[in-house]
């Protein structure tokens, strides 16, 4: 036969309590903060590669609203400038004799922050995470 014992439980409402407050937590909060997030990277990313010549394509750059479509934050970098296809992916020369080749800024880049992304994210949830457990 076991013998009878004393048991402390207020860690474990502690431990409950806190649970509590990461259930209670914005989770579209942080997902749309963690979509602006990834984009002002990409944003960066792509201001640097694109070439410049007047800035104007430079200057083009902005980043559109995130939207939220079921369990998918979608948020655009865009560039308005006429010319900004052209420059990306390339294009025959005003005689039609040759070819430019494109620069690839927004591919490469986004290329970038995608590789990147897993681990960006991973340190913003153990923010939260850390926030939700250490915080009373």
């Amino acid at each position: 036969m076991g013998r009878g014992g004393r048991v402390d439980y207020r860690q474990l409402k502690a431990f409950e309590r806190k649970l509590a407050k990461l259930a209670n937590a914005d989770h579209e909060k942080f997902c749309e903060a963690a979509a602006k997030e990834l984009a002002a990277r990409l944003l960066g990313k792509v201001i640097r590669r694109t070439p410049v010549k007047d800035g104007t394509l430079r200057r083009g750059w902005t980043i559109g609203q995130v939207k939220q479509n079921g369990a998918i934050y979608e948020i655009e970098v865009i560039n308005n400038t006429e010319y900004a296809q052209y420059v990306e992916f390339g294009h025959r020369t005003s005689n039609h004799q040759g070819w430019v080749n494109g620069r690839f800024m927004m591919t490469i880049s986004a290329d970038q922050v995608e590789q990147q992304a897993p681990a960006i994210l991973e340190k913003k949830l153990m923010k939260m995470l850390r926030e939700a457990f250490d915080g009373d």
